[in-house]
């Protein structure tokens, strides 16, 4: 095939976009909306048409990745599973990737998308590089929130901060609004724990004028096995781990099998964070849940200890998959601040600059206030 695939309009030849409200593909030109699965089937037919034109026989559908099929047990493998399919030809001449020349950022778009500002950083990029077949993701979460929602979720964000400075609020405008897809490894695994906690128990009573103090020390042992499933680790460089995190959750049941045709009117970010080495950081969340899940049937004790611990997370299932995310850039006073919006549920995180004296003036009248009424109490107990 030669030349560029745009995603026409059938009606007027405009470019299509994805659309987050209706979860359809929408011409911005003549209003015209379809169906991903229908827009697809055109496409096909446009393809068929040129390739008979041509004399390029059609290329055979990829097969599909499917959710619901059963995987084995993950204490039974000795490798990660997953189904992978590559990149068409025809696929890969319609995306292209994005670099910028300030942070070094990778995104892919649509080989047809003009100039843009990079996500990461909000400078102007302007180097175009030929996409180079990296993996194919599996699944992508369609964007649900779109570009009005993150502005307006960005003002409420601005609401009720006493100690963010007027003038933010007042001078600051956002220089960059955009949709980006963010790559993730997805897992599927369990674990098995096995922890001993040492638990203290303190009874005090008094006999006259002797109180006496009992301290008990007991023993307490957990064990079990808790399956996980979907655990997210990006695998983007440019992104804070815990930005990200701070986004979630995101609703895997929502993800459907990747095309192309989702990435219309966005961006996507270029994984750079192999699996292996995002493997380790969902490990360690897994442990950390555990951890946290074990200790939480601890109960009744003064204090509790964990004097030995035993975790073993088994190798099961893993997805490469795309999530919506907008990221919106501002600039105050020469520093730059990075919000990030979860564009399937709207979620929205990111710093805001403090106005040190208004938070001084807050903090020392309380102090002030609090060393009064200390003092107060004080004095009172003292003339019993």
């Amino acid at each position: 095939m030669t030349g560029t695939v745009e995603y026409k309009c059938p009606a007027c030849g405009g470019a299509m976009e994805f659309d987050s409200a209706t979860q359809k593909m929408k011409c911005p030109f003549c209003g015209t909306e379809l169906e991903v699965e229908e827009f697809l089937r055109l496409q096909e037919q446009e393809e068929a048409k040129r390739a008979e034109t041509s004399g390029v026989s059609e290329l055979s559908e990829p097969a599909e990745v499917k959710a619901g099929e059963s995987a084995q047990k993950p204490e039974e493998q000795k490798s990660w599973e997953s189904e992978k399919e590559g990149w068409s030809p025809e696929e890969a001449e319609q995306i292209c990737v994005y670099i910028c020349q300030s942070c070094g950022g990778e995104i892919v778009a649509e080989a047809t998308t003009g100039a843009m500002s990079c996500p990461f950083c909000g400078n102007h990029v302007t180097v175009r590089g030929k996409f180079e077949q990296d993996a194919k993701p599996d699944y992508v979460i369609p964007f649900k929130k779109n570009k009005q929602e993150a502005k307006a979720a960005y003002r409420k964000h601005l609401e009720r901060k006493p100690f963010l400075p007027k003038v933010f609020s007042k001078e600051n405008h956002i220089d960059e609004i955009r949709g980006l897809y963010v790559p993730f490894w997805i897992f599927d695994t369990q674990a098995e724990g096995d922890i001993s906690y040492e638990g203290e128990k303190i009874r005090k009573w008094r006999i006259g004028d002797i109180e006496y103090t009992e301290h008990e020390l007991y023993q307490i042992q957990r064990s079990g096995r808790i399956e996980f499933r979907h655990i997210p680790a990006d695998a983007s460089r440019k992104m804070e781990d815990t930005l990200m995190e701070s986004i979630e959750p995101y609703e895997f049941s929502e993800a459907v099998p990747f095309e192309l045709a989702y990435l219309a009117g966005y961006v996507a970010d270029r994984y750079d964070v192999e699996r292996k080495e995002c493997e380790k950081r969902a490990k360690e969340r897994v442990k950390a849940s555990v951890e946290r899940e074990f200790a939480a049937t601890v109960e009744g004790y003064l204090a509790v200890s964990c004097t030995d611990s035993r975790l073993d997370v088994s190798k099961g299932r893993y997805w490469y998959t795309l999530y919506p995310v907008w990221m919106l850039n501002t600039t105050w006073k020469g520093k730059q601040y990075t919000f990030a919006m979860n564009g399937q549920t709207g979620k929205f995180v990111g710093d805001l600059p403090m106005d040190k004296k208004a938070f001084w003036m807050f903090v020392l009248p309380c102090g002030l206030i609090l060393s009064v009424v200390i003092y107060a109490i004080v004095w009172l107990l003292s003339m019993l």
